[in-house]
C-alpha cells in the first residue's frame, strides 16, 4: 500500500480562496508532492500574475519567435482546451527566472502573492497581451490565473 501522498484535486472560484489555500498550507505544513515548494509555488504564481498588469519579461529571440509562431497557429485552441479542461498539463517548460531557489523565505513569498492577488483582484485597467495568448477580456485571465494556481498548489498538500 502506497502511504505517500498523493497531488490534490483543486478548483478556485476566486484569488480569495488561492490566499486561504496558501496561508492553510504555510500554517500546517504540507506535503510536497511536485518539485516545487511552497515558496518556489507562491513566488512562481506572483510573477505570472502580475505579467498581465505589467508586462511580461523579454525573453530571448528564440523563445520570442516560438511563442508568436504558436501565438498565431494553436495559442487560442490551447487557450480554449484549457478553460474547457479547467486544467493545465503538468511537465510544460515555464520561464525558470519564475522558479525561485528551493528553501527561499516562505513568509515572503506568501505575503508577496497576497499582496500580488489583491492587486489583481482590483486591477481595472487593460491587461497586456499574453505572448501565448494574444489580448485576453478580465474574465479569461481570471480563469487563467485560477487554473494556474490550482495546478501548482495541488502539488502541495496540507500535513
Amino acid at each position: 500500500m502506497d502511504e505517500r501522498p498523493q497531488r490534490r484535486e483543486l478548483e478556485f472560484n476566486d484569488l480569495d480562496a488561492v490566499i486561504r489555500d496558501v496561508e492553510a498550507l504555510d500554517a500546517a505544513g504540507y506535503h510536497q508532492v511536485g518539485n516545487w515548494d511552497l515558496a518556489q509555488v507562491c513566488g512562481h504564481l506572483a510573477d505570472w500574475m502580475q505579467y498581465p498588469m505589467d508586462g511580461y519579461p523579454r525573453v530571448p529571440l528564440p523563445i520570442r519567435v516560438m511563442l508568436w509562431a504558436m501565438r498565431m497557429t494553436v495559442g487560442r485552441r490551447e487557450l480554449r482546451k484549457m478553460l474547457a479542461a479547467g486544467s493545465m498539463a503538468s511537465g510544460r517548460p515555464t520561464l525558470q527566472s519564475t522558479v525561485p531557489p528551493s528553501g527561499s523565505d516562505q513568509a515572503a513569498a506568501v505575503d508577496r502573492l497576497r499582496c500580488i492577488a489583491v492587486r489583481f483582484q482590483t486591477h481595472r485597467g487593460d491587461f497586456v497581451p499574453s505572448p501565448l495568448f494574444g489580448d485576453v477580456d478580465r474574465e479569461t485571465m481570471m480563469r487563467l490565473q485560477l487554473i494556474h494556481c490550482a495546478h501548482h498548489l495541488s502539488f502541495l498538500v496540507k500535513k
